[in-house]
């Protein structure tokens, strides 16, 4: 099931009624695109609640440019720690990540267990410090991330460099990095 409400005023109540339905044994929703609504950290934090239930399957999340900050990335990367095997694709441009955000996420991305393959942290106020914590992760598990963007952010020459160490390296699968 493909499920699109991207710019369509979700609120806190849609978000806990996606909640309930990524917890349903039965729920066949595969990818969901909430990008540009004001879901801010509540709302992510309702809708992590359905992505920790290992019956949820969903393989696609995107929320870019919801007002996210670091409490809402704390609750999706617990929720994710917790059910990190089906996620493959994850947008989250446009959001008050940061250095400390990469941080919580990179924690998921270390887990074996994790399938990510495609992460999307453009214009999110990432730096070298970033980076670092970025690079240390996909060193841990190299096995599945194929595509990262993470254009419009301070990433310094540094942080490049360690990414594109990464890239060049074939025991690491990553095959796209902007």
């Amino acid at each position: 099931m493909y499920s699109m409400l991207c710019d369509c005023g979700v609120t806190d109540e849609g978000c806990a009624a996606l909640a309930s339905a990524l917890r349903s044994n039965t729920s066949h929703l595969r990818y969901l695109n909430l990008s540009y609504n004001k879901l801010g950290d509540s709302g992510v934090k309702l809708l992590s609640a359905g992505l920790e239930n290992p019956l949820c399957k969903l393989e696609t999340l995107k929320l870019e440019d919801c007002g996210v900050t670091d409490e809402g990335f704390a609750a999706l990367a617990s929720a994710l720690r917790s059910n990190p095997s089906h996620l493959r694709e994850l947008h989250l441009s446009e959001n008050k990540l940061g250095d400390s955000g990469v941080k919580l996420l990179s924690g998921v991305l270390e887990n074996p267990l994790c399938k990510l393959e495609t992460l999307w942290w453009r214009r999110c106020g990432v730096t070298e410090e970033g980076c670092a914590a970025l690079a240390s992760a996909l060193r841990s598990n190299p096995s599945h991330l194929r595509e990262l963007v993470l254009s419009m952010n301070k990433l310094g020459d540094s942080g490049v460099k360690l990414l594109k160490d990464l890239q060049d390296d074939p025991h690491y699968k990553l095959q796209i990095l902007m």
